[in-house]
């Protein structure tokens, strides 16, 4: 899932939640120095109404880690530095990325069509997967609708009624690509940009078709376990949490106010290789830092991942990567990622001396990129 779902469901802006269940900030000892404006910047959305914030950062000074909040509203237990939780659509730089090797070992070209590796799954109401390239599913520019803006969709899987009782839920990914099927898509491949997280289904399709394992264990074998990323793992769908993690918090609804309901537990089918990794804050910017320096793609392919179209906001999407400028004019590259409860950060330079992950155990209020210009900046 993205930003942009939690956007669409939950738009309007969130009512704080009390200083006690908010309760007081808990932080690792700041041993390095130079991050007081990112402390108080996490702090700022734990008074906005985030349940807790778990953060860390990685720069030549060293590593430093923060957590703000709860992260048990019932219990009041804080939030841990070491939480493992879901990382939503940060997922899609992981596909991307072994995409991207698989080419360079001539098993596959982004140009390819996604019909020539998924004959006949990209079709109906105007939909063509011959006219679609593999590069086009990575940066958004294929047109393809997104299935999570189905309403049906929607309905039974963000809005309280339909979530308590489909939280449960296996869904595959042919079955999510044969909702986003049912529409139309947004534009003829190629001539614009939006966001669909049917892309990154898409996506891990073809690893599967190219590789014969899933894309899942393609990651594992090709980035978690050479990383050493030992709190990142993709459920599949389990609908746990390994711990340590905090409970996972939502509203259920298309407001940011009324009860508050936890949503920890879900089958992580409904994102699948759009959205379903859990990570902790060190893995991510060990992952992003080894990305950026080279570590898992050949120049050639990293210069692929970096050739960016224009997106939202200002932004600009790459291969599974978000570029974007802060207003101090640094510039990061990484990914944002929403799933239920959960909003996550990971960013980092382009030559990867400074990244910073955290993650929100709330989804309907909070300012990630507050966050972000804090850390890279000031101090």
């Amino acid at each position: 899932m993205t930003v942009r779902v939690r956007t669409a469901l939950l738009a309007a802006a969130a009512v704080a939640l009390s200083a006690a269940l908010a309760g007081p900030a808990v932080a690792a000892p700041d041993a390095t120095g130079g991050h007081d404006a990112t402390r108080r910047a996490l702090q700022a959305a734990v008074e906005d109404g985030v349940p807790g914030v778990t953060a860390t950062a990685r720069d030549g000074r060293g590593t430093w880690s923060e957590t703000a909040g709860v992260g048990d509203l019932r219990t009041g237990e804080p939030r841990s530095e070491r939480d493992r939780y879901r990382v939503g659509s940060i997922t899609k730089t992981f596909v991307a990325t072994v995409l991207l090797q698989l080419e360079a070992e001539g098993r596959l070209s982004l140009d390819d069509s996604v019909d020539r590796w998924l004959p006949g799954v990209v079709a109906g109401h105007g939909h063509d997967g011959a006219r679609i390239t593999l590069r086009q599913l990575l940066n958004h520019t294929s047109g393809v609708y997104n299935y999570t803006e189905d309403e049906g969709f929607a309905r039974d899987y963000f809005l309280k009624d339909g979530f308590f009782e489909h939280r449960y839920d296996t869904v595959t990914p042919r079955e999510l690509v044969a909702i986003a099927m049912a529409h139309e898509p947004y534009f003829a491949p190629g001539t614009s940009w939006t966001y669909s997280n049917t892309n990154y289904v898409l996506a891990g399709l073809v690893i599967e078709e190219a590789t014969g394992r899933p894309y899942a264990e393609e990651v594992r074998r090709r980035i978690t376990e050479p990383l050493h990323l030992r709190a990142t793992s993709f459920p599949g769908t389990r609908t746990g949490l390994p711990r340590p993690s905090s409970r996972a918090y939502s509203k259920l609804a298309e407001t940011a106010t009324g009860p508050t309901y936890d949503v920890t537990r879900l089958n992580p089918s409904i994102a699948g290789a759009s959205g379903e990794a859990v990570s902790s804050s060190a893995d991510l910017n060990r992952f992003y830092t080894a990305l950026l320096r080279g570590r898992l793609l050949p120049a050639k392919q990293l210069a692929e991942m970096t050739t960016t179209v224009p997106a939202m906001d200002g932004a600009e999407y790459g291969l599974g990567l978000i570029k974007r400028e802060l207003d101090c004019g640094v510039t990061v590259w990484g990914h944002a990622g929403g799933i239920h409860g959960s909003s996550s950060e990971a960013v980092a330079t382009r030559d990867g001396r400074h990244a910073l992950a955290f993650n929100f155990n709330g989804d309907w209020s909070g300012d990630g990129e507050a966050v972000i210009e804090a850390e890279f900046c000031t101090g």
